[in-house]
């Protein structure tokens, strides 16, 4: 087989092992960003002798015909596993089922593998359908020269390239070699939606059959010569220290060989702990029972969770807040009306609670360090662990395995640099295995939230809305800098500031030691439940049906308007029945708007139960409704348990949930059915991983008092006392 041309002096020693090793013999094409750029170029692998460039996300037809495309997100449940190559194999033109699929390395080039925000096909697609369709350009072309033939006789079908007039074919290994020699065309025809064979379709997800035939290696499969097991007792507190420790009873405990105090990095500051290394995690598990560790909590904040929200109040009460956006004259209009609407809406602190606990593998060489585990940021990962270890960048190789569920957790560098820490103590390979408890006592979590909803109601609209905030805010666990929370309008709907003339928004600055993050949908989880509540609230005052008091203000939008129309149409909105309480909330997040509206009754028991969830989703252009369609479901049912059944709670700086008997989960016969409708449309891809979460507990919450006439406005609430 011809290898890789080595000679040119441009080509780097890591471009040559990829290009030997990963990629071999036949036609590769990257995805490149250049450092600093802002838009991205497709190249060959042919320019590497050339430029140097090191390559990242790429697709490769080796000369038997195989086809490998390289995911450059995490796959974590939501779909980017399936969705990236069912992308590249529709412009491509090659049976899915033929494809093989696997996870890049961290590489910042990418311009971004942070899996988060639904941004893997929103942010990508378009990238990625060039990037198949060029690659087929370039076999039609190799084929074309071979015939002697033009390039617009022939077609590509099923990895292969066939002359039209005669029949004649070759697949696309017999042209890979030649292909990759021939300049890349500049500009490629991509298909019509209306001609996709791929796209759009409800087809099998290539990870299923991994799953549930144990061949998908998650971090904790993961398994390297040489490698020790650790765990790590770490402070119950925020931000408390080790004072000392007693490791006498645990170097008793056979396979223990390290035992060691261990700093892991927090947003700007660090969490100790003491680390226990053995030869086993069950080992390693039973010497941390065995350590005495004295802790110093002096000078830090107890905090207890009903002090945090009777703050919240307080500061809503007394402070104007920093304003974020503003239209009209809200604040004149409700200081002069004769009534108005003041509410206080409240959302708890939530765990991630991923089924698959936090972990991670790290190897320490000196110069170099190797990381695998269950990432959704290797990227940033690469880049905390070069600084903080001090080794160069392209020396950090983070390795991607399949993730457990993420939900933001997995996108933060804590648990990556708690193993590289230990890695370099023990100078060698380590596996470290959070707990549970460990999991859901550390945090990070999604931050608690108040909300001063303030509004005046004349002549059946709404004159003036005014909404106050007052929460932790992400972008300062790392940054002394105080902006207004850059998602203060998160889940508000985009037409409503040309539609309601006079609307103000404000963020109420709040802090406290407990360190935060995103959650699945981040600041829409919170802010959808009180501002799509409060519209609620608004349409009652002004003897509005819910549902029409959003039409009214959406109707100058087409898309927002035809989703209503929609919503109405499926959930018989128009035909609803005494005894039955129907609620609705419309939210946006990551470019994609979800309307719910969800139907409750009254059980033989009396009990409130959930009778059916209809959610039409508008995220423009997408890759496979069946990955909708379980986004959604899953959404719902995280945004129930969040509703009605867990949350993380605080007494003097400790968490009081330590594992699920406290946090409780929402059992099978809880979910609802829920029903999913795809809104068609031309526009460009929005998210889909997280915007069908936002809407449910509104709407859930209004559909209650529609039934009951009782307002929820504190969440979590308990079902079985409505």
């Amino acid at each position: 087989m011809p290898q890789p041309n080595t000679n040119n002096k441009g080509v780097s020693r890591r471009s040559f092992i990829k290009l030997s090793g990963a990629a071999g013999a036949g036609l590769c094409l990257a995805f490149y960003f250049p450092e600093l750029a802002k838009a991205g170029k497709i190249v060959n692998t042919t320019e590497v002798d050339v430029q140097n460039i090191e390559l990242n996300a790429w697709v490769h037809i080796d000369t038997s015909g195989k086809v490998t495309i390289f995911s450059h997100r995490a796959e974590m449940g939501q779909g980017a596993y399936q969705a990236i190559p069912q992308i590249v194999a529709e412009e491509l033109e090659v049976d899915l089922d033929k494809v093989n699929i696997l996870f890049a390395k961290g590489d910042k080039k990418y311009g971004g593998q942070v899996t988060g925000g639904s941004s893997t096909v929103r942010k990508s697609y378009k990238h990625l359908l060039n990037l198949g369709a060029t690659a087929r350009e370039m076999l039609i072309a190799a084929a074309a020269t071979k015939w002697s033939v033009s390039a617009g006789d022939c077609y590509a079908e099923s990895g292969n390239v066939i002359h039209r007039p005669t029949g004649k074919k070759f697949h696309y290994g017999e042209l890979a070699l030649d292909a990759s020699k021939l300049a890349m065309p500049k500009d490629v025809k991509l298909k019509q939606r209306a001609d996709y064979k791929l796209i759009g379709k409800p087809l099998h997800r290539q990870d299923t059959h991994l799953k549930t035939n144990g061949a998908a290696v998650f971090g904790l499969d993961k398994k390297i010569p040489g490698m020790l097991y650790a765990v790590v007792e770490r402070n119950p507190r925020m931000r408390g220290k080790v004072k000392s420790f007693d490791d006498t009873a645990t170097r008793k405990v056979p396979g223990v060989k390290h035992v060691f105090k261990v700093k892991m990095l927090v947003f700007n500051t660090h969490r100790e702990g003491v680390a226990v290394v053995a030869d086993s995690t069950w080992a390693a598990m039973q010497g941390r029972k065995a350590l005495k560790v004295e802790w110093d909590d002096t000078g830090f904040e107890h905090v207890d969770t009903a002090d945090i929200y009777k703050q919240h109040e307080e500061h809503l009460n007394t402070k104007e807040g920093l304003s974020f956006k503003k239209t009209g004259e809200a604040d004149a209009i409700i200081k002069k009306a004769e009534k108005s609407i003041d509410l206080i809406y409240q959302t708890p602190y939530q765990s991630h609670s991923c089924m698959e606990p936090l972990n991670c593998v790290a190897h320490y060489q000196g110069d170099k360090i190797e990381i695998w585990g269950p990432i959704q940021g290797p990227d940033w990962v690469q880049g905390v662990i070069s600084d903080e270890l001090g080794i160069a960048r392209e020396n950090v190789i983070i390795n991607m395995t399949f993730l457990g569920g993420g939900f933001g957790r997995k996108a933060f560098m804590d648990y990556p640099h708690e193993a590289a820490v230990i890695s370099k103590e023990i100078n060698g390979p380590v596996q470290v295995v959070w707990s549970r408890e460990d999991d859901m006592t550390q945090g990070p979590y999604r931050p608690g939230m108040s909300y001063r909803c303030q509004g005046v109601v004349e002549n059946g609209g709404i004159s003036a809305m005014k909404i106050r905030l007052c929460g932790q805010n992400i972008n300062n666990m790392d940054s002394k800098e105080r902006k207004a929370n850059d998602s203060t309008t998160e889940g508000f709907l985009k037409p409503y500031f040309d539609s309601i003339k006079n609307i103000s928004f404000a963020d109420v600055p709040f802090e406290t030691p407990i360190p935060v993050m995103w959650w699945r949908s981040v600041y829409a989880s919170t802010n959808g439940f009180a501002y799509e509540s409060f519209m609620d609230e608004l349409a009652i005052a002004a003897g509005k049906d819910p549902l029409e008091l959003r039409r009214q203000y959406l109707k100058d939008d087409e898309r927002a308007s035809k989703l209503i129309d929609k919503l109405e149409q499926v959930s018989g909105w128009k035909n609803r029945q005494k005894n039955q309480g129907y609620g609705i909330a419309v939210t946006e997040c990551f470019n994609t708007t979800v309307g719910q509206v969800v139907k409750v009754s009254r059980n033989a028991a009396g009990k409130i139960k959930i009778d059916n969830v209809w959610a039409v989703v508008d995220c423009g252009w997408y890759v496979n409704p069946d990955t909708i369609q379980a986004q959604v479901e899953g959404s719902v049912v995280m945004a129930l348990g969040a509703a009605t059944t867990h949350e993380i709670t605080f007494k003097d700086g400790l968490v009081e949930q330590k594992n699920f008997y406290a946090y409780k989960m929402p059992r099978i016969m809880d979910v609802p059915v829920v029903e999913v409708h795809i809104m068609e449309n031309s526009a460009d891809a929005g998210g889909v991983g997280e915007p069908g979460l936002p809407p449910f507990s509104p709407a859930f919450t209004n559909a209650i008092f529609d039934l009951t006439g009782q307002r929820i406005r504190k969440l979590p609430f308990d079902l079985n006392a409505i």
